[in-house]
């Protein structure tokens, strides 16, 4: 399948048809199969509510992680005015969601209020995941010990957490640098005249310090500024230089005279905006999510861009230098603009939120998934806004399955994310909720919650560096080719809604049964050819000869 970014151009046994809007309007039927999701979160065990007044409006996320060393991911769900809380999973291989409350993970109490996002990040090279957690007043830094437990590590690191509104996050590891640096996207500046119309807050930017003795700290930050208002942000390689810019997505909601942003972060040097005389257009939207993928494996991702109303997905044109950052939108060609919901009898425009592209249902083709819900009670938006399924199609385009696969609830989803709970191989998902229990969906696949079955073959893949700096291999990107064709994805840690993972990394396989994997290492280096079978959890070590398999009890 190829496309030109000057218009779609579906290729499919080297048959190219070139396929007009009308013929990709959204809401066709899917020929991809439709996975069933079944909800389980309270007989899993989660029973768990983001809620609180105007500040909690926004926000609501999710950091989905193993925390014990098990291989199983874990999840760290954000409160607002309530309680984070850390679940462990103790689902069995193919059996139904299980998890279980740590009710004493480390910090005391206050400091689990207030959270709006998390992220999961190893920033001390340790190989034990660290949680970064966004909140309303002091950002945390919780350096994990392992066995689920973590300390508060913002003193140890000099960080200060500051007292903003933060919003978003993202990290990246640049050259020369053996730990992260770190970006935070704040929202309202709320001490600020007149907030909070107008008021949005400057964004940071900490870069690592380190001493004689090999110790990192991060001092005071380099303010991004002006902010407009961030409700996500992603360390990206845009233009294949080697080198993330930032990219950033406002709500214009609040800001005057704001826009979309993309940050140009050379290593060593000041950060700086790209402007209109760097090509740089000029979007203004209610930016709420991002999310990045290589839909042609042409090494430039595209961004789909969560708004109220209309989801973008920003494309680079072929008719601009490929250096300089011009975008089209090919959301309505690929039937992805998700502006209105697809079921019921509310038709006013929809309001995204979390945007993840993912394989649900193992074919091989990236599917979309949208967090959809109404801010509060906004009268010119939809209230019965159900979240988004978006499946890929062998076409090219994208058809809409949420009710289809039953994951169409009347609640405000905001953070979300698409993990393998129970390691049978089909994605589950959980979605954080404003105001209402936070949803989890067992995907059964092609089958019932008693008898799950495949809907294709899958493989997934943990890359680490051990014994070097970047353990997790933040800025990788994996090439996964099965018989003529092949499929990328990036180990990135930002993005989407307030919410984060860092673990296995899933494709999907088709009816392929073997697959070769390779890794483009974040300094550039390409790994040798692994060739695996279907059906595997992957381990693939920097350096080694073979790779490692998990076998799931």
């Amino acid at each position: 399948m190829i496309f030109r970014r000057s218009r779609l151009l579906v290729c499919i046994a080297g048959v190219c048809t070139g396929l007009t809007s009308a013929a990709l309007a959204n809401g066709q039927a899917s020929l991809a199969p439709i996975p069933s999701f079944v909800e389980e979160a309270a007989n899993a065990g989660i029973t768990h509510t983001y809620d609180g007044a105007w500040e909690y409006f926004v926000g609501g996320g999710v950091a989905i992680f193993d925390c014990n060393g098990d291989r199983r991911p874990d999840m760290f769900l954000a409160g607002g005015k309530n309680p984070a809380k850390l679940y462990r999973n103790q689902s069995l291989k193919g059996g139904k969601l299980n998890f279980e409350t740590v009710s004493d993970y480390g910090p005391n109490y206050n400091q689990l209020s207030k959270v709006l996002g998390a992220y999961p990040l190893d920033v001390d090279n340790d190989d034990i995941l660290d949680v970064v957690l966004l909140r309303l007043g002091e950002n945390l830094i919780l350096k994990g010990k392992g066995n689920c437990t973590f300390d508060v590590a913002n003193r140890a690191l000099g960080f200060d957490g500051g007292r903003e509104w933060t919003t978003a996050f993202s990290a990246t590891f640049e050259d020369g640098n053996a730990y992260p640096t770190l970006a935070f996207g704040n929202y309202v500046d709320r001490s600020a005249p007149g907030s909070p119309w107008g008021t949005c807050h400057d964004n940071f930017l900490f870069r690592p310090e380190v001493s004689a003795d090999d110790s990192v700290s991060y001092p005071e930050p380099t303010r991004l500024s002006p902010g407009y208002c961030s409700l996500s942000i992603l360390f990206t390689d845009w233009n294949r230089s080697g080198e993330p810019s930032l990219r950033v997505s406002n709500d214009r909601h609040y800001y005057r005279g704001g826009q979309e942003q993309l940050w140009a972060v050379p290593p060593g040097r000041p950060p700086r905006p790209y402007r209109k005389t760097d090509g740089w257009q000029h979007l203004k939207i209610w930016g709420m999510g991002i999310a990045s993928i290589d839909l042609n494996v042409d090494g430039f991702p595209e961004y789909a861009l969560t708004s109220m109303g209309d989801t973008k997905l920003q494309q680079l044109d072929d008719e601009a230098d490929e250096t300089v950052p011009v975008y089209q939108d090919i959301a309505f060609d690929l039937g992805i603009t998700a502006h209105r919901p697809y079921t019921g009898d509310d038709l006013k425009p929809s309001t995204g939120w979390h945007s993840e592209f993912q394989d649900v249902n193992n074919d091989g083709l990236w599917d979309l998934f949208i967090a959809k819900g109404n801010v509060e009670a906004m009268p010119d938006f939809a209230a019965f806004d159900p979240d988004n399924l978006l499946l890929g199609q062998w076409s090219g385009t994208f058809s809409e399955t949420g009710e289809a696969s039953g994951i169409a609830l009347d609640r405000r989803g905001r953070g979300a994310g698409l993990a393998d709970f129970n390691s049978d191989g089909l994605l589950d998902l959980v979605v954080v909720n404003r105001s209402a229990p936070v949803s989890l969906f067992r995907n059964t696949g092609a089958g019932s919650t008693e008898k799950p079955r495949q809907l294709g073959n899958w493989l997934s893949i943990d890359v680490r560096q051990p014994g070097k700096a970047n353990t997790r291999a933040v800025g990788a990107k994996i090439s996964v080719k099965t018989g003529n064709r092949t499929v990328v994805k990036d180990i990135e840690v930002g993005a989407g809604h307030a919410s984060g993972q860092l673990g296995f990394v899933h494709f999907g396989l088709g009816v392929a049964e073997r697959a070769n994997v390779r890794i483009k290492w974040p300094d550039g280096d390409w790994s040798h050819s692994y060739r695996v079978f279907a059906n595997s959890h992957v381990i693939i070590d920097r350096g080694s000869e073979k790779a490692r398999f998990w076998y799931p009890e």
